[in-house]
């Protein structure tokens, strides 16, 4: 699915040239599970970032199924970042003055999706999440845990075939964290391929695969059981 050769990345601070990311060589097949871990400030989110097309190595090369897509023109690779990607923070990034069901459909608008369509859609994705109550709740008016689910939806709605999730379970309390993680997990079982950035060992251990970065390089691969 994805294919990441030699990428580099590095930030231009003036008098100084930080290496954000260092010879990063990875796989991810269609399906995986795969948890990125290491200390802060090790480049995680920088290559999440550059996993999601938010961001652009300075060197290396990234194939989508085989096709290098650094070279591609920038209204391409937005459109392959709407259509095949979706994002979840830790910060949940959901719009206040929207209702839950309008942040869900907002992603199919800019894909073109006519709305009783995307209004559909986004109802069953916050349905199968249990959220069908919630519908036309205002993000403040959720629990975190709550908002985190309209996230997972918001990130659903184009059908992705890949989620990146960024600390997802960061600002919440253990067991709405286990619900998120829950989640996930039912995703990738049926065939949603997750990259899912960790600091904590034991949710890094529920993932299929495991890298870990620090200083900007991959220190350690593992397969987890």
């Amino acid at each position: 699915m994805i294919r990441l050769e030699n990428i580099e990345k590095e930030f231009d601070l003036g008098q100084i040239k930080i290496k954000a990311l260092d010879n990063i060589n990875l796989t991810i097949n269609r399906g995986d599970y795969l948890a990125v871990m290491g200390p802060s400030g090790s480049g995680k989110s920088t290559f999440l970032n550059i996993l999601g097309i938010l961001d652009f190595s300075t060197s290396g090369q990234y194939f989508l199924e085989d096709y290098e897509i650094s070279s591609l023109p920038d209204k391409e690779q937005a459109r392959i970042r709407n259509k095949h990607f979706g994002f979840v923070f830790q910060s949940f990034n959901l719009f206040s003055e929207l209702s839950a069901i309008e942040n869900v459909m907002l992603p199919m608008s800019y894909a073109g999706v006519k709305y009783n369509a995307r209004k559909k859609r986004a109802g069953e994705l916050l349905d199968w999440l249990g959220l069908n109550d919630r519908l036309y709740h205002l993000p403040s008016m959720l629990s975190g845990g709550e908002q985190q689910r309209v996230a997972i939806a918001r990130a659903l709605s184009n059908d992705p075939d890949l989620i990146l999730a960024d600390e997802p379970t960061g600002n919440l309390p253990s067991d709405k964290g286990e619900e998120i993680l829950e989640t996930l997990e039912k995703l990738n079982s049926n065939g949603v391929t997750i990259v899912m950035v960790t600091h904590n060992d034991a949710q890094g251990d529920r993932a299929h695969k495991r890298i870990h970065i620090k200083d900007g390089k991959i220190e350690w691969r593992k397969v987890c059981a």
